[in-house]
């Protein structure tokens, strides 16, 4: 890849965290997640969060323009997932640099982290 590949990769990536840098985004990410394939509309989105319809239009908007979300129309409803594909290629990019090149965190080690965080926080995964 040449260098300026590289810069807009990680530009990229930038601007995707940058999205779900902002804590109502952030738990949009985590309630899609849960519903991942199918998903879920906005009315139960804003039910689970208590995120006013105006303020969680704009937060799913800045989701979906940088491809973190997908939208479906079904009828008169508009139904939101998580976009795994981008959420996978922004975990491979993190884990290209601290697992593989210098074996910061040794890779099994990864989802480990994860599953005791939950558990920390009396969630299961």
């Amino acid at each position: 890849m040449g260098a300026r590949k590289d810069t807009e990769q990680v530009a990229r990536y930038a601007d995707m965290f940058a999205a779900m840098g902002a804590e109502p985004r952030l738990r949009i990410m985590q309630l899609l997640l849960t519903a991942h394939p199918q998903g879920l509309v906005v009315g139960d989105i804003q039910e689970e969060l208590g995120i006013p319809a105006s303020t969680l239009s704009h937060h799913l908007d800045k989701l979906k323009s940088e491809d973190l979300v997908q939208v479906r129309r079904e009828g008169t409803y508009l139904w939101y997932a998580a976009n795994t594909e981008a959420l996978q290629e922004i975990i491979n990019f993190l884990y290209a640099e601290c697992c593989t090149r210098n074996k910061a965190i040794p890779p099994g080690q990864l989802v480990m982290v994860c599953a005791s965080r939950g558990s920390q926080n009396g969630r299961k995964r």
